[in-house]
């Protein structure tokens, strides 16, 4: 039988599973770069003014280390590309590593792809159908870019380098999860190898940026920089990811054909013959199950507080003597001063960021239900609701402690830059807190999908993704107050330094509570699976 067999079939079925969580990646993508370059615009509306902004970052390591170096301030295009270079590579190339481990390793860990291949189906097709959607997500993220950017009047060459650079980086990933999804045994191992990948070619970008130039060129997000567009447009950088894209894809091919459907190349470990003694609840379980995920996060968490809090003097610098920047940053975090406004909007995004957190914890409630793993453990004396319940407390606690690591790791890396790290931390711990009720109604909206739509649970990210695109863009695009008011994170207080009200506090509580009910009684009355 051809290898590839069934391949236009299945990226059929691989974009329309993916019609909802695809779409909305690619917009926040490209709709991040596109405000990027509109706010710069307004701030930043002359040359001169470019210059200087230039010159305020030229020698500040913090800033270079977190977005790397500004190849060319003359533009607006040259500023949008420094400020969503990384950071759009980074987000690329986890859009195309979920996309890839959710229709190769996750489809046979479910045994669905047991299903498919009985057919007329080769054994190839399944990954070439996901490297192809993968494929497909960053061609149209790379055409969107470019011609938004285009669109808004920035050179077209140095648009088209951008969008490629993105697109690019997204593809590299996506052979690099197609290698980890025949590796690993499981899904989450695969996912868990090429974001350890991911975010080790992050740090190395990073050493090269702030030290030796050659560590960069280690890493395919450094090549994504060397890319340079709107600064000399260096079209032969693409050729990197491209090579890379190309081994990685053959090596994938290599290893499918040399390993067992099901299994990966590395070996499982048996299990204990019994069970520990802490497992013998339905919440122990879900502890079991939830703590390496929250591990995981908790650590990127603090790496990240790390990171914005050490670039915190830099952030007073970077401002100077322009009242419009200090304008926005005022309005997105608050008006007591421009260091309290930054980290009013740096915990604000914590928030928007463990919420991804908590709907990834709650959809595990309904993972455990369409593996069938969830059936033997309601098959003994537990409830529906005890059950729910076990995985629904990572949502609730889980979530206040990744913004407590935050808070705390934070505060340290402001102390390490300004001094006083005692009161940084503890201003910045509650200030984090604060976005708790925010993110518990975002969950509660995930588990009110999966009890009442399970089909449809994916539209949780959904949900998120909007939620995301108001609350953080929605001040720099000046969208109407009515629109903003839709995202939970426009009713948290920007802490410190803001205004403490409790009332739009206790109404997202409430809504939550409410969501929440009406998801735990839909999951108590229908059908499982």
């Amino acid at each position: 039988m051809n290898t590839l067999a069934g391949t236009p079939v299945l990226l059929r079925l691989a974009l329309r599973r993916d019609r909802i969580v695809l779409p909305a990646w690619v917009y926040v993508l490209a709709a991040s770069v596109v405000s990027t370059a509109v706010s710069f615009r307004s701030l930043y509306d002359t040359e001169d003014a470019r210059l200087r902004f230039a010159a305020g970052i030229a020698a500040n390591t913090s800033l270079r280390a977190l977005y790397g170096p500004l190849h060319d301030a003359s533009t607006i295009g040259g500023l949008t590309a420094w400020r969503m270079g990384v950071f759009g590579a980074v987000l690329a190339g986890l859009m195309s590593t979920l996309l890839v481990v959710r229709h190769t390793r996750a489809e046979e860990e479910d045994g669905r792809l047991e299903l498919v291949g009985a057919g007329a189906v080769g054994r190839r097709a399944p990954l070439t159908a996901a490297l192809l959607a993968a494929a497909t997500a960053n061609l149209v993220l790379a055409a969107l870019v470019a011609g938004c950017l285009a669109a808004t009047g920035e050179a077209p060459a140095g648009s088209l380098a951008f969008g490629l650079a993105l697109g690019g980086c997204g593809m590299l990933f996506a052979g690099t999860a197609a290698v980890t999804a025949q590796v690993a045994g499981t899904a989450r191992a695969a996912n868990g190898l090429a974001g350890a990948l991911l975010g080790t070619a992050a740090l190395l970008r990073a050493g090269g940026d702030t030290g030796p130039a050659w560590v960069g060129w280690l890493s395919p997000i450094g090549w994504a920089e060397q890319v340079r567009p709107f600064a000399g447009d260096r079209w032969w950088a693409l050729l990197l990811p491209a090579a890379g894209t190309a081994l990685a894809v053959a090596a994938a091919y290599a290893l499918v054909a040399r390993r067992d459907l099901g299994a990966g190349l590395l070996p499982q470990r048996p299990g204990p013959a019994a069970g520990a003694p802490g497992l013998r609840t339905a919440t122990a379980l879900a502890a079991r199950l939830h703590r390496g995920t929250l591990i995981g996060w908790a650590g990127g968490l603090a790496a990240a507080g790390l990171v914005f809090g050490g670039v915190s003097r830099g952030v007073v610098d970077l401002v100077g003597d322009n009242a419009r920047v200090a304008d926005v940053i005022a309005r997105l975090g608050g008006r007591q001063g421009v260091l309290d406004a930054y980290f009013g909007t740096m915990t604000n995004l914590f928030g928007m960021v463990v919420a991804g957190y908590a709907v990834q914890a709650v959809l595990r409630l309904r993972a455990e239900e369409t593996s069938g793993r969830a059936e033997p453990v309601l098959a003994t004396a537990v409830s529906r609701l005890r059950w729910a319940g076990g995985h629904l407390l990572f949502p609730l606690a889980g979530s206040a402690v990744l913004l407590a690591v935050a808070g705390v790791f934070t505060g340290l890396g402001q102390g390490a830059a300004m001094g006083g790290t005692g009161r940084a931390v503890a201003r910045l711990v509650p200030a984090a807190l604060a976005q708790l009720p925010a993110v518990w109604l975002v969950a509660a909206v995930a588990l009110a999908v999966v009890g009442l739509a399970p089909r449809w649970s994916t539209a949780a990210w959904g949900a998120l993704a909007f939620f995301l695109l108001i609350g953080w863009l929605g001040p720099v695009l000046r969208l109407p107050q009515w629109a903003l008011d839709l995202s939970p994170f426009t009713h948290t207080p920007h802490l410190p330094g803001g205004a403490f009200t409790a009332v739009p506090l206790l109404w997202l509580t409430a809504l939550a509570a409410v969501a929440a009910a009406v998801g735990l009684a839909a999951l108590d009355r229908r059908d499982l699976g």
